[in-house]
């Protein structure tokens, strides 16, 4: 068995020295009840940006700007040091740590915003950084689109993990990525929720035969600061539930077996048996002996995309 961890817990909003020290104290209490494996949201470092599904579609242009300014100076450069406590948690606890950011590129135009998720071995080294392919909506105004350099599966002690972000996840190509590398624990940190949400990770648990953890964001009214603009407008009820979680675990077949936590901080344990992965693969598997290959074929362009290339 391979104990893990899934915290809910709001985020520091838009802080992000502060939401890293809180991920550090998460890490090592749940390292302290077992978990080899601690997994975050999506964009837990600094928050997601819930405010683009409030603000008028081209509009509040102001109000735009000053919340993208502000996410902008919080969010986490990789190529520099930010998440080195979140490095040393690791390594100080043995943990794998998987965790969802707002990454600030670091290499090209140094402006552009991305949502990522690392994961973090028990060395503390970065053992893979994936960008959301397809930001969802009325987030393209804040992200920009990612790659395949990062859709791994990767080695750990809890088993072949790999992970992607909300809506991604229904991306049946992309996900047939993961399950084409031999993907057991498949992680999905979201700022989705509710049945329809569930239903669908349900049915991932079903197609891929795999563990699937789905961590989910929680944040009330009163979670958002004092300074926010146009706070008064877009979150006037401190008591609202802007996002109640829903973070669970769904065994290979598709039945829920921890969670879903919902309006509730703090983190949800579960001990997983990497056994019952290939047991649910022997009736169907969708990239072995149920695929078609003379048929049907993915080819994945794994290639960093860059506008420029500097030539030697």
């Amino acid at each position: 068995m391979n104990k893990i961890g899934i915290v809910q817990k709001a985020p520091v909003f838009l802080d992000k020295v502060k939401t890293i020290e809180s991920a550090v104290a998460m890490a090592k209490e749940a390292a302290s009840n077992g978990a080899k494996l601690v997994i975050f949201t999506e964009a837990f470092i600094p928050g997601y940006p819930a405010w683009v599904w409030r603000l008028r579609p081209g509009g509040d242009w102001n109000t735009s700007e000053a919340l993208h300014h502000r996410l902008l100076k919080n969010a986490v450069n990789v190529d520099a040091d930010d998440l080195a406590p979140l490095y040393a948690a690791a390594k100080k606890h043995n943990v794998t740590i998987v965790c969802g950011i707002e990454e600030r590129d670091g290499k090209l135009s140094q402006a552009t915003l991305y949502n990522t998720v690392v994961t973090i071995d028990p060395d503390g080294n970065l053992l893979n950084k994936h960008r959301k392919l397809m930001p969802t909506n009325p987030e393209r105004m804040v992200w920009g689109f990612g790659d395949a350099t990062g859709l791994k599966v990767v080695d750990s002690p809890v088993g072949r993990i790999g992970a992607l972000l909300c809506w991604e996840n229904y991306m049946p190509l992309a996900r047939y990525a993961m399950y084409a590398q031999g993907i057991e624990l498949y992680i999905a940190p979201t700022y989705d929720s509710g049945d329809n949400w569930l239903g669908s990770l349900q049915h991932i648990a079903r197609e891929g035969c795999c563990w699937i953890v789905g961590c989910g964001n929680l944040m009330q009214g009163s979670d958002i600061p004092e300074d926010f603009p146009e706070k008064e407008t877009l979150y006037p009820d401190e008591d609202e539930w802007v996002n109640p979680g829903d973070s669970v675990v769904i065994a290979p077949g598709g039945e829920i077996v921890a969670g879903p936590m919902n309006k509730e901080a703090g983190i949800l344990y579960y001990d997983i048996d990497l056994e019952k992965v290939a047991i649910a693969k022997r009736a169907f598997d969708v990239v072995g002996h149920y695929s078609r290959p003379d048929i049907f074929q993915l080819h994945v362009n794994t290639q960093a995309q860059s506008p420029a290339v500097f030539e030697k």
